[in-house]
């Protein structure tokens, strides 16, 4: 059975490497030729990532080699991850050849993760009834396995005890800054702990920074952070958050021609030959695909328990072979996913430590013991394993769930086993194998015969011949005495 399984599972992983493979000839058909004057139009789609952070940055270089002059991501996300986010940030910082953000298609949404990045490109757009905001920080930093305190969700972040040294503008001039009428409570529940404040406060002056090169609403972008502030495209548009709102790309491009933006080199601006280039858009290739895949958090949780398994599942029955490549292809595989998302060590700790329970459950006879606190240590792990509460990167309660019923059935199964061998009644054992059948493998030059998968010595009084079906009437030390059944 574990053999069949091992090979199901190793069958599925060459065909997803089959896959893979077959794709790198797809994607070519749509580049361009080298060096040829294009715009290149990537997509941000889902939680940011270490794949996301791969894709846009390796695919922009490629674009650059083949003559790209401008790019354009259309973005459509609910946040991510801190330092892939920063990672893409650098990298848009750093180039000199601009880049359009473009939150689309409509219904679309640059929330949190996204916010940062749209504040960062030279030039920010929407496509009408698409949102931004909500940027307040879940997880920036800190050791794994930090989370912020509860009232840190984006519905309870405030201004910090320790207000920021530079006042919103409309501070300044003597207005209210959030629209309330004189004397209401517009504070929310500050941050009650130095993290809290330390969180805050470094996004907001990260915010603010990114703002203030692109001479756009710091105040709002600090106010997205404190309050997860929310605005519509129109919305942003009249309080100076992006430079474009757009239905189309058509009407992006026409709108972006002649418009003066801040790359790494100075101020240039977008010539108007520039906007009519003509679009090329970059899908990801295999190599993202798989990333992207393995990155998951589900999926690497997933590999993470086929490797343990598989290795115990190899210890179990040395030589199979199958179990343990498996094993350690999926170990690997998610060892190396976990490596580039937030994890939590102890939680990782917990898992191998709960596996290797179940596993010593089939050999020490603990009546369960053993077994359930593998389970309990299994569950509590799994939960604790992706240090993060960015959508899309977290393990599914519904998964662990699943893992933890499986494991329980199987510990359910092994003491269900283990009972029913203890009242049996007790046989000798120089009589366990009287009166089984048996069939006859070969007689010269001596007699032998196979009994659930054993292969045993025997004699008889009669003659007998190959594939012949016979009964155990005596055990004889290591030579069984047998009669035709």
């Amino acid at each position: 059975m574990i053999k069949r399984l091992s090979k199901g599972v190793l069958a599925c992983l060459l065909l997803m490497l089959a896959y893979f493979i077959s794709s790198v000839a797809v994607a070519q058909d749509s580049d361009l030729a080298a060096s040829e004057p294009h715009i290149a139009e990537l997509t941000i789609s889902g939680a940011i990532g270490p794949a996301t952070t791969d894709y846009l940055i390796r695919t922009s270089e490629e674009a650059r080699e083949k003559g790209a002059q401008l790019f354009i991501v259309r973005m459509d996300t609910p946040g991510g991850l801190d330092a892939a986010t920063r990672d893409i940030i650098q990298h848009i910082l750093g180039s000199d050849i601009p880049y359009i953000t473009y939150v689309t298609p409509a219904g679309a949404r640059a929330a949190s993760a996204g916010t940062y990045i749209l504040y960062a490109s030279h030039i920010a757009a929407m496509t009408p009834s698409t949102t931004l905001g909500a940027a307040t920080p879940v997880q920036i930093g800190g050791m794994p396995g930090q989370q912020p305190p509860p009232g840190n969700s984006p519905a309870d972040n405030s201004p910090a005890d320790q207000p920021s040294t530079e006042k919103p503008q409309s501070e300044q001039n003597g207005e209210p800054g959030d629209g309330k009428k004189d004397g209401e409570d517009s504070a929310a529940p500050a941050p009650k702990t130095t993290m809290e404040r330390k969180v805050i406060n470094d996004s907001v002056a990260y915010i603010r920074g990114l703002a203030k090169r692109h001479h756009r609403n710091a105040d709002w972008a600090e106010k997205a952070v404190r309050e997860a502030a929310t605005l519509t495209a129109s919305e942003a548009l009249e309080q100076n958050v992006i430079d474009i709102v757009a239905d189309n790309r058509e009407s992006l491009l026409q709108q972006v021609a002649g418009r003066e933006v801040v790359l790494v080199s100075g101020s240039e601006k977008i010539a108007e030959a520039t906007a009519t280039l003509p679009v090329v858009e970059y899908s990801p290739d295999w190599r993202n695909e798989l990333l992207s895949i393995i990155t998951n958090p589900q999926v690497a949780y997933i590999l993470l328990l086929i490797g343990i398994y598989g290795l115990i599942f190899e210890g179990y029955s040395p030589g199979a072979m199958v179990p343990g490549i498996v094993g350690v292809i999926c170990l690997l595989l998610g060892l190396y996913a976990l490596q580039v998302l937030p994890i939590n060590y102890a939680g990782l700790a917990l898992i191998v430590v709960g596996a290797l329970l179940i596993a010593a459950e089939f050999f020490v006879p603990s009546f369960g013991a053993l077994g359930i606190g593998g389970v309990v240590a299994l569950v509590i792990g799994s939960v604790m394993l992706i240090d993060s509460d960015v959508p899309g990167m977290q393990v599914s309660r519904g998964l662990i769930g699943s893992i933890a019923a499986v494991s329980g059935l199987g510990l359910l199964g092994l003491l269900y086993a283990v009972g029913h061998s203890l009242r049996k009644p007790k046989i000798a054992s120089d009589k366990a194998l009287i009166g089984r059948t048996a069939v006859v493998m070969d007689v010269t030059p001596e007699l032998l015969v196979k009994i659930d998968g054993e292969i045993w010595r025997s004699s008889c009084d009669t003659a007998l011949s190959e594939g012949q079906v016979v009964r155990v009437i005596a055990e004889e030390g290591l030579q069984l005495k047998v009669e035709p059944d």
